[in-house]
């Protein structure tokens, strides 16, 4: 079964400096049939205002990770920083048993483009932890490339995180076909960073995501850029 949720539906926050579009029920935004997917619990699409963000604050539990689509966002919590994530790279913040953290557009001229996502732990109190990671246009051409796993060959390029979910990004053309199996008892989550592209048939535009259960595989075509969640 394919769920479409399109881009229009989502919720809607504008502070000024900050316009930011939430998948899921998340902050002032509550929607009891949306409050997350499987392990997926918050997926925003922010734009911040140049020099603008999120002064220090705290989470828990949670594994937050965030995708840059454009821009730069300066980045600093109470273990590292500071950090600066651009393009083409994932940060991945293991928040455990507490964490505070700041996040601002590094650009005092340009906004910045990126999306949170938020992955429930495999358990609680865990020990917190920052890493990040940079892949190239041509590891995500035509095919998916593992940003995020609960294991990693090459950490440098692949963040581990603690929980049985794995994160992709794919960049497919006009004429190309990438494709995903999805095992037994695994659930997918397609979210369109930019463009347009079908997946299992069903034409899904920038912003639109598509939750998929009881699907042997994610199959995708059209022109643009996604990322794939394979979920427990």
């Amino acid at each position: 079964m394919l769920t479409i949720r399109r881009s229009a539906d989502r919720g809607y926050a504008d502070r000024g400096w900050l316009k930011s579009h939430a998948t899921f029920s998340f902050g002032g935004y509550y929607d009891a049939n949306f409050l997350g997917f499987r392990a997926l619990r918050v997926l925003n699409e922010d734009r911040i205002a140049p020099g603008k963000g999120f002064g220090p604050h705290s989470h828990r539990d949670m594994e937050i990770l965030t995708y840059m689509v454009d821009g730069r966002l300066a980045h600093r919590d109470s273990l590292t920083g500071p950090h600066v994530l651009g393009r083409h790279e994932l940060q991945a913040m293991t928040a455990g048993d507490g964490i505070v953290h700041s996040e601002f557009n590094a650009s005092g001229a340009e906004p910045s483009h990126s999306l949170q996502i938020w992955i429930e732990p495999r358990a609680e109190d865990l020990t917190p932890s920052y890493q990040q990671v940079a892949f190239s246009a041509d590891d995500m051409r035509g095919r998916l490339h593992l940003l995020a796993a609960p294991d990693a060959v090459d950490r440098s390029r692949t963040a581990v995180i603690n929980q049985d979910a794995r994160l992709y990004v794919a960049d497919v053309r006009a004429g190309e076909r990438v494709a995903h199996t999805l095992s037994s008892g695994r659930h997918g989550w397609i979210q369109v960073v930019r463009g347009t592209v079908a997946i299992n048939g069903a034409p899904l535009e920038q912003g639109d995501g598509a939750a998929l259960s009881d699907e042997a595989a994610a199959v995708a075509t059209g022109d643009g850029e996604f990322l794939l969640f394979d979920l427990p």
